[in-house]
């Protein structure tokens, strides 16, 4: 089987035909060749009896019309070859050598007899093939018994047909013949006859007269060999036609003489196509495509396309795009890779902003209530110092979610490394030291009636302060050894398609240095919580522990929920969203839990009812603690004496007056936060 080829026939198999005919070895041919479907020229090198089994077996793999057919002069123009499988060799194209009929050769070969034809070994086996007869009882033909007379004449008593190879036959015998005499005339030139020299010049020398000699043979043409000793090729191509406007038989179509000449609009071909039919192993790549070579068949190949982020680098190979391309639409290069950023439209940034913005108003609210009304008790029994502390790290938490969300540079990068932990850490700084003193207060009170120190406000605001600076310390360092930048990662959204791949724009700070930077802000809070636990039995009438204790139970659930989402999503392609608004939500949540369960039932009673926000008595602080400690054991309701009086008896013997009990007297406001 072969296909057509830039640089001529490309064979894309090349098949034996076995000795034993046998019709599973055809059948096994056909199947073979149709391993390469579309190579449907099969060259056929054969004799007839092979050449019938080949057309047999494409008809029983019901092919007919598949295959064109292209026959060696051993198939020529006989019908012999195709005979009851016409249909299966409509198309087929065949060569023979140009021949002319040798008249003188049918008067001698018609007139040859068993008598005159003695000299001829093989001429009693012809006589018996051609007559079907036996001329002898010792004959090898078994397939009949009649007896041959040796009065039957070739033409006569059987079909008689000249072969056409007669021609060259003749031509051979004289090529040998003038080299012989050429040979004779150059190497015995005064002698008659064969001469020593002749009988030892051996076969080679021979073969270099015959080369060499140019006559005119017996149908008139020249007769000469090149030097590869092949004579020059003149054939006739003909070609197998069989339909409704002509006979049956083979058709001319063409001859070469040194050069082709092909008459293609009178060829026909199998199954009334009216085109070319086309003959290759192999169709072309598609764009985007390369081809794999079949080992052993050069013009053979699978076509594999260049998947993932390959491109088509030649028609043999693909190559990978660079880092941060991705290939085009026909993979016949590469394309950058979108680069993507967190929207301020995006649905993953709406809700958090949301949310930001409602929690800022609120804050906004609180702050200037609280300055509007600095002086009264609420806010002076608040402890004013730590509380616009606390509003501000509210604020700056709510502030982070536009941080977080806007388009990333240098500036926005190094606000985001600031702010991500600063806002919490100022908040859970001024819890904690809140929670603190009021468990050291009652601690102390337990043992002396000496307040402890550092309860000042100015204490209190310096303690703040230096839990603070750990923060705004390590986020000093982390600038000197990694200063602040802007990177695309091509890994976050490099999905197995290309097409959907895209480069996020960020700031170089990884997930880890996220964590670290909110580690110290949540050991604020664990640890704030611990304080709020164990001064969880303090009365709500003395102190804001129990709303300080619920807000940081919600603050850790509600960081105990963030962790696993923020990791958990880590090999998301949605990473950058969801990580960004699961922090800013959880910041908006904690800020917002603060802001509601710390100040919005103070800013209730000033704005709504005023006439709560009034000075209360003054008890000394060995009688807040002792009130503080014994309260579970008292039956009196605070309704049974105004202003929670009922908690005081056990100091009230205690003349106010005296020098010695002026030095146990604290504010009211002093002790509670």
């Amino acid at each position: 089987m072969c296909e057509s080829w830039s640089g001529g026939i490309c064979i894309a198999q090349s098949l034996k035909i076995p000795h034993d005919n046998k019709q599973a070895y055809f059948d096994k041919i056909i199947r073979q060749l149709l391993e390469t479907r579309f190579a449907r020229a099969v060259i056929i090198f054969a004799y007839d009896e092979d050449i019938r089994g080949i057309l047999n077996a494409s008809k029983r793999a019901n092919e007919v019309g598949h295959f064109l057919w292209i026959g060696s002069d051993s198939w020529g123009a006989k019908n012999s070859p195709i005979q009851g499988l016409e249909d299966a060799a409509v198309g087929a194209v065949t060569i023979l050598p140009k021949r002319a009929t040798i008249a003188g050769f049918d008067a001698y070969f018609t007139s040859r007899t068993l008598e005159n034809n003695r000299r001829n070994v093989w001429f009693a086996e012809f006589w018996e093939e051609n007559f079907n007869c036996k001329l002898m009882s010792s004959s090898k033909k078994e397939d009949t018994s009649r007896k041959c007379t040796g009065q039957e004449r070739i033409g006569t008593d059987s079909k008689y047909e000249q072969e056409g190879k007669v021609q060259f036959v003749i031509d051979a015998v004289y090529a040998i013949a003038h080299a012989l005499h050429n040979m004779q005339k150059e190497l015995c030139p005064d002698q008659s006859g064969v001469c020593g020299e002749m009988e030892h010049a051996g076969g080679k020398k021979l073969l270099k007269y015959i080369r060499s000699v140019s006559f005119n043979g017996s149908a008139g043409t020249s007769v000469t060999f090149n030097k590869n000793g092949d004579a020059p090729g003149r054939y006739d191509l003909f070609q197998y036609q069989m339909n409704i406007n002509s006979t049956p038989g083979y058709k001319v179509i063409g001859q070469w003489t040194e050069s082709l000449q092909l008459h293609i609009d009178e060829m026909q071909w199998p199954n009334g196509e009216m085109e070319i039919p086309s003959s290759v192993c192999s169709h072309p790549c598609k764009t985007g495509q390369r081809k794999k070579m079949v080992k052993g068949m050069p013009c053979c190949w699978h076509c594999e396309p260049c998947d993932g982020y390959q491109y088509q680098y030649d028609e043999t190979s693909c190559r990978l795009c660079p880092y941060n391309k991705r290939p085009n639409a026909n993979r016949t290069g590469c394309q950058p890779i979108p680069i993507v950023k967190l929207e301020w439209h995006s649905p993953w940034a709406v809700i958090p902003v949301f949310l930001a913005m409602l929690g800022i108003i609120a804050t906004i609210f609180v702050m200037a209530t609280f300055i509007r009304y600095n002086d009264t008790p609420i806010v002076r029994a608040s402890g004013r110092e730590l509380s616009y502390v606390l509003l501000t790290g509210i604020f700056l938490c709510y502030i982070i979610t536009f941080v977080m969300i806007a388009t990333p540079d240098i500036a926005v990068c190094s606000f985001r490394r600031i702010f991500l932990g600063l806002g919490m850490c100022i908040s859970y700084a001024a819890l904690l030291t809140k929670t603190n003193r009021i468990y050291r207060i009652f601690e102390e009170g337990k043992k002396s009636v000496t307040p402890p120190k550092l309860i000042s406000p100015t204490s209190q605001l310096a303690i703040t302060s230096s839990l603070i600076s750990v923060q705004l310390l390590g986020v000093l360092i982390w600038f000197g050894v990694d200063p602040p930048n802007t990177i695309i990662d091509y890994d976050e959204q490099k999905t197995i398609n290309p097409d959907k791949a895209r480069g996020v724009l960020k700031c170089d700070i990884t997930d880890l240095q996220i964590i670290c930077s909110l580690g110290y802000s949540i050991l604020l809070m664990v640890t704030c919580t611990v304080y709020a636990i164990k001064t969880r039995g303090v009365p709500e009438n003395f102190n804001e522990a129990k709303p300080i204790g619920f807000t940081m139970y919600t603050t850790c659930i509600v960081w105990l929920a963030f962790i696993p989402i923020f990791f958990g999503t880590a090999q998301s392609a949605e990473k950058l969203y969801i990580q960004t608004t699961t922090l800013t939500i959880s910041m908006n949540l904690s800020a917002s839990v603060a802001l509601g369960m710390l100040y919005m039932p103070k800013v209730y009673v000033i704005i709504f009812h005023p006439e709560l926000n009034v000075q209360k008595r003054k008890r000394s602080f060995k009688a807040v603690v002792t009130a503080a400690t014994m309260s579970s054991r008292l039956s009196h309701k605070p309704s049974d004496r105004p202003n929670g009086e009922a908690k005081t008896e056990l100091c009230e013997n205690v003349d106010p007056n005296s020098p010695a009990a002026k030095k146990k007297y604290v504010s009211y406001n002093d002790l509670v936060i």
